[in-house]
């Protein structure tokens, strides 16, 4: 089992998805814009952790919609970049403890899902009742959904690059279930543009076809039901299916699961982690169901120092 075999028949061929993610790369410096950090009035100061260094962060880029991070500036710098990655429910949380191992933390919530006044709760989904953003990639035919939301991440570190806490130019990326694995995706599309390491937890986009529709996955039920079949279902979203991106994860790479995690089944991250060359580390916690977890947060924290 090499790490450029392709997961199922159906899946595009490798060249395929360097191609989509170099289109992705290509779209996203076509966006003019800004990202503009913004004084506290109008959210709740500093998420209860009076003494932490947190600002709100809006970027406004043509042709995507407004999202928000919170920034975290190192104490002192220049110092490295991290970028911690939502979870599907599009949650922006801060990490105070992670500012305070002397990086610069941009906690992010891609497509404008999170806002300073709460979630937009007018972009959800019609008929899943969730966020739009993987029915979007396969509605669009990968044109869109994750396209966009990856071209946001590329925006929101590109300008994190200009700060001058920043050592610019190097990036590492983090998160949990989707979070989890859009690091992976984002560490796949800055290949080539400072990707450092990844910290990945109970990466959710991971094997389609193997979670049977269970758990998180779910969701593609509908998918299914909207393609002439299955295949063809996944065949459009295994752009953002990590296993088709590990023949590009080239930096040290740590990933972990939970034995009695049923929304992302860890037999698909075992997968994951079997198709991974060069350094990578796996991690599984006996008995532990889905969610962030203090475990994880003290794992990333030791990975990200020795690689970040």
């Amino acid at each position: 089992m090499g790490a450029i075999e392709k997961p199922y028949g159906y899946y595009p061929e490798p060249e395929e998805i360097d191609a989509w993610t170099d289109q992705v790369w290509a779209d996203a410096h076509t966006r003019t814009g800004r990202g503009e950090l913004l004084p506290d009035a109008g959210w709740t100061n500093n998420f209860g952790d009076y003494q932490a260094r947190t600002q709100i962060v809006r970027f406004e880029y043509e042709g995507l919609p407004t999202f928000y991070g919170v920034w975290q500036a190192a104490i002192s710098g220049p110092a490295p970049l991290v970028v911690h990655l939502p979870g599907y429910g599009g949650e922006l949380s801060v990490h105070p403890p992670m500012a305070a191992c002397g990086f610069n933390v941009l906690n992010l919530s891609p497509m404008g899902y999170w806002t300073p006044k709460g979630f937009d709760e007018s972009k959800r989904d019609k008929a899943t009742g969730s966020w739009p953003v993987l029915m979007d990639t396969l509605r669009s035919d990968r044109k869109h959904g994750y396209a966009d939301w990856l071209q946001c991440v590329v925006c929101a570190v590109e300008w994190a690059w200009t700060q001058g806490s920043v050592i610019p130019g190097r990036v590492s990326f983090y998160g949990t279930s989707q979070g989890g694995g859009t690091s992976i995706l984002a560490g796949s599309l800055f290949r080539d543009h400072g990707i450092r390491c990844i910290a990945s937890d109970e990466p959710y986009l991971t094997d389609y076809p193997l979670s049977n529709l269970r758990g998180a996955y779910v969701i593609l039920t509908y998918a299914v039901r909207e393609q002439s079949s299955p295949e063809e279902a996944y065949r459009k979203l295994a752009v953002v299916d990590t296993l088709a991106h590990t023949h590009r994860i080239h930096c040290p790479i740590l990933v972990t699961t939970g034995t009695a995690d049923v929304v992302c089944p860890p037999e698909t991250v075992r997968k994951l982690d079997a198709r991974l060359d060069g350094t990578h580390a796996m991690v599984t916690f006996e008995g532990r169901t889905h969610g962030y977890a203090f475990e994880f947060a003290r794992l990333a924290e030791t990975w990200l120092k020795m690689y970040a």
